[in-house]
């Protein structure tokens, strides 16, 4: 069984590089294969590449999450495109709107989420999404905006309404620990209907822990209980839903076996 965690905050699970690894230890143990490291800030991605830059099971997204939309360094464009060539950086992200946490005015989050669409349309990478109230004005840029690469909707939180809107674009819907509890029917019944092939999960360590371990600290090892969890609501065998999601997750960020 092959698992790709699609979005993973390892440098808020531990900030020492040997615990980081020791996680992705036991994620591989668990069947992870491939992690997407996920950073807020591009400060954050400097320290967390070089701690992991030996670790060739973790893949890199860079970009500046909403969180930070308020405290933009001057030159973060040219920063983004100095650090995509990197090894293993293969997406643009997180980015997106968060309406819910007052981290900057909507026209401000707004800017910095359609420059980052740019930059992925001129780099040809795919972008991951976060999105918090927000979902129509996300969905009408996208409309326009979208990269020839398409986008990941991370930790997925609409309705199926939504989620039928948005399969007319390139995207991918991926899913967190949450879905493992109770009164989440919004998101069952969009895993219901979703084509397969659109499906992909995350840990979203340390956040969304699933049920099982509730109150615990998530980690990325976790992720089977995700994938568990989206096999009953389909209805499909664990192995051969896995195995839908891990070709997925190549497909969203252009790799083969071989990257």
């Amino acid at each position: 069984m092959r698992l790709f965690d699609t979005h993973c905050h390892l440098g808020l699970i531990h900030s020492n590089n040997v615990e980081q690894l020791m996680v992705i230890e036991y994620a591989k143990r668990a069947g992870v294969k491939h992690i997407v490291s996920i950073c807020n800030s591009l400060m954050d991605f400097e320290v967390v590449y070089s701690n992991l830059k030996n670790a060739t099971s973790v893949y890199h997204a860079v970009g500046v999450s909403p969180s930070e939309s308020g405290n933009l360094l001057t030159g973060w464009e040219t920063k983004i495109l100095e650090l995509l060539s990197r090894k293993r950086v293969i997406a643009i992200g997180e980015t997106g709107l968060d309406y819910e946490k007052n981290f900057a005015p909507k026209p401000v989050q707004v800017e910095l989420f359609i420059k980052h669409l740019e930059i992925a349309r001129r780099t040809n990478l795919p972008v991951i999404i976060h999105n918090r109230k927000a979902g129509n004005d996300i969905l009408d840029i996208l409309l326009t905006k979208i990269p020839e690469r398409g986008a990941i909707f991370h930790c997925y939180s609409e309705d199926w309404n939504f989620a039928k809107k948005a399969l007319d674009l390139p995207v991918y819907f991926s899913f967190a620990g949450n879905i493992t509890y109770k009164n989440i029917r919004n998101l069952v019944d969009t895993i219901e209907k979703l084509p397969a092939d659109r499906i992909l999960i995350e840990s979203e360590a340390p956040f969304m822990v699933p049920s099982k371990y509730d109150k615990r600290r998530n980690k990325p090892e976790y992720l089977i209980e995700t994938a568990s969890a989206i096999a009953n609501i389909r209805n499909t065998p664990l192995e051969e839903m896995t195995e839908i999601i891990y070709q997925n997750s190549l497909k969203a960020f252009n790799l083969n076996e071989e990257n």
